[in-house]
């Protein structure tokens, strides 16, 4: 049982690193259909927030900045993408660490289609680089693709799930 102190508790938002924000915002917009709802410069430190979001059928992004930070920040399932200036243009960076290559630790964003096969089709015809294709593998019907930066993400439908 949940604790009542933490109701009112949300998963609010989950941060990756990503070298050029163009590229990544990008993606996530046109292959992934995220829409960017919020940015924060931070320009005495140098960095950049992007805030984006897979937005429910009918729903928008409110324009009254006060409306718009309840929004953003009181929302589930958020990605906050940071990009800490010059990384897009500096040839000595090597890339930020996607967590799926020694030493392991972060693995992967999780995002539900209604046909795996029909997105991953998409993907392909986008030229999205592919970890695993549906039929990939021991584990049929889902897929995982890679951003910009070389993050996983895993791309499912519920209805392909196995029971619990």
């Amino acid at each position: 049982m949940r604790d009542p102190a933490t109701a009112g508790f949300r998963f609010n938002q989950t941060m990756l690193r990503v070298r050029d924000p163009a590229a990544s915002v990008k993606f996530y917009e046109q292959v992934l259909g995220f829409t960017q709802m919020y940015r924060l410069d931070y320009e005495e430190m140098k960095f950049s927030l992007y805030f984006m979001a897979l937005l429910h059928e009918g729903e928008s992004v409110p324009t009254d900045p006060d409306a718009l930070r309840q929004f953003v920040f009181s929302r589930e399932t958020t990605l906050e993408l940071t990009h800490n200036w010059g990384t897009e243009n500096d040839p000595e960076f090597a890339g930020y660490h996607h967590g799926n290559a020694e030493p392991r630790g972060f693995g992967h964003l999780g995002i539900s289609v209604p046909d795996v096969y029909a997105a991953s089709a998409r993907f392909e015809e986008l030229g999205v680089e592919f970890v695993k294709r549906p039929d990939d593998g021991k584990m049929k019907g889902l897929a995982f693709i890679k951003d910009p930066d070389g993050y996983w993400i895993e791309i499912l439908s519920p209805s392909r799930m196995p029971r619990l």
